[in-house]
């Protein structure tokens, strides 16, 4: 293994890690935060700096090229100490000072989860300027992934740069909308970037403050769900922006690639895209029974806010954002309305968008996959080949996307059982919090449904972990643990 080329990635990540919270700590400065909140922010940095820096500089591998193993190895490495830096704004400022509370507040930024372990009274009036906005930009960072921001700031750090995104990226097939690697992560930063913006202007005519607007942007943009109000969205008690989170949570839920097809004037790609085409009619129609059962007579609902509600609360579980406009999660929701909930907290959105879960391809081809084989119980002989956006899919992919759906749930049960050696809570709060941990969701049913907080430190270790699986798309961070993985080291 190309030991000197790992640890001179680690080293770059920390250098960028220390880069992206000045950004808060000069917010922070501006908005007259306490000295001790400012200084830690300035500190995290410097200490990024300081353990980053010499492992970047000094590390000289003989050569840059890199194999899928360590590529794996780089990114669960990566995320993991990202995560670990990343809670030192929140213990050293004071405002989280448990450790496993920090940590799981970092992890659960970066991965764009959104669970929190904060209490309502540590929002208001309480939550320093740059350390909220820290706690959202975590979201933006890992949203499209820090090793891909990597690539679009320094294109000649490694060779092979598809392995690093690859392991890095959503969904089993790679968007590639360039030749070189270094320049799709560039266009996508773009794209990224600019609908970000267009969210933030979008809020600010909406009456939010500059500050309010740009947390809510870069949360959403990364489909994380982190708020500066206790009650997130329904803080602010407004239709307009209401409407304008769904709609970017929606937008941030569609491939970042096809939006650089409309760019370039090819429509077609996005017209004729399969996966956009399931995953819409999955939105539109799960929102529209939703919306018919809480305007229903018994539950004596509005069809007009029924239907702003829905779409609201269809949007942040498929994009697995997790803003809030109501307890959806809650007994104030019908049943059925939350059965439909916990079967979309499995789903996610579109390949290549910034949501978390198991991702509209994947289960287009587990029901096509399953469609041929029922009709091979009638005609064993017949050969079918599965297709998706136009071409035929290969078998090893099919059966990769199987094995995939396999891990996910068996690492739900998994999470879920450890969490339960607690004894804190019942079998549903235990199991779907291990659920939105893996779908990087945040908001459950049960005792997640307001906050983490009362989840003991092993639970939060195991959510953690849990979090990191999700957004790495199981794989690299249980290889990492394999122990072919640490041979010849």
């Amino acid at each position: 293994m190309n030991k000197k080329l790992v640890f001179r990635m680690l080293g770059t990540i920390l250098v960028i890690e220390a880069i992206c919270m000045l950004p808060a700590f000069i917010i922070g400065w501006a908005h007259g935060d306490e000295r001790r909140d400012v200084l830690a922010l300035l500190l995290s940095a410097l200490i990024c700096l300081v353990v980053g820096l010499p492992m970047h500089l000094l590390e000289k591998p003989q050569t840059s090229n890199l194999r899928a193993k360590e590529g794996f190895m780089i990114v669960t490495l990566s995320w993991m100490v990202m995560s670990l830096f990343g809670a030192l704004p929140f213990m050293l400022s004071g405002f989280i000072p448990n450790f496993f509370d920090a940590f799981f507040e970092s992890v659960s930024g970066f991965t764009t989860t959104g669970a929190t372990v904060l209490t309502a009274d540590q929002f208001e009036g309480v939550m320093p300027f740059g350390i909220g906005f820290w706690r959202a930009f975590t979201h933006w960072i890992g949203g499209m992934g820090v090793l891909v921001l990597s690539l679009a700031l320094l294109p000649k750090l490694t060779g092979r740069s598809a392995h690093l995104v690859r392991a890095e990226s959503p969904g089993p097939s790679l968007s590639k909308i360039a030749p070189k690697m270094t320049d799709s992560s560039k266009i996508l930063y773009i794209v990224y970037s600019a609908l970000t913006l267009m969210e933030f202007i979008s809020l600010m005519l909406c009456g939010l403050s500059p500050y309010d607007a740009a947390l809510h942007a870069v949360s959403n943009a990364g489909t994380g769900g982190f708020s500066n109000h206790a009650a997130s969205i329904a803080y602010y008690d407004s239709p307009a922006v209401e409407i304008v989170i769904t709609v970017f949570m929606t937008l941030f839920s569609i491939n970042l690639a096809l939006y650089y097809s409309i760019v370039t004037g090819r429509w077609r790609d996005f017209t004729k895209s399969e996966e956009l085409k399931w995953f819409l009619c999955m939105f539109g129609g799960s929102a529209l029974l939703i919306a018919c059962i809480i305007a229903a007579p018994a539950h004596g609902g509005n069809f007009g806010d029924a239907l702003r509600h829905s779409f609201f609360n269809v949007a942040t579980t498929m994009s697995t954002t997790g803003f809030t406009i109501d307890a959806y999660t809650t007994d104030l929701w019908p049943i059925a309305a939350r059965a439909i909930i916990l079967c979309l907290m499995f789903c996610g959105a579109c390949v290549g968008s910034t949501a978390g879960g198991m991702k509209t391809m994947r289960i287009a081809l587990l029901l096509k996959q399953s469609k041929r084989e029922i009709g091979r119980t009638f005609n064993p002989r017949r050969v079918q080949r599965v297709r998706f956006e136009g071409r035929g899919i290969d078998e090893t992919m099919l059966h990769q996307v199987a094995v995939f759906a396999f891990v996910y749930v068996l690492l739900v049960l998994l999470g879920g059982l450890l969490i339960s050696f607690e004894g804190k809570f019942d079998l549903i709060d235990n199991f779907t919090a291990s659920l939105t941990c893996v779908s990087n969701i945040g908001p459950c049913f049960g005792a997640g449904a307001s906050g983490f907080s009362e989840f003991g430190s092993f639970s939060k270790a195991v959510m953690s972990i849990l979090m990191l699986a999700g957004r790495l798309e199981l794989f690299p961070i249980l290889a990492f643990f394999h122990r072919d993985a640490w041979r010849k080291i």
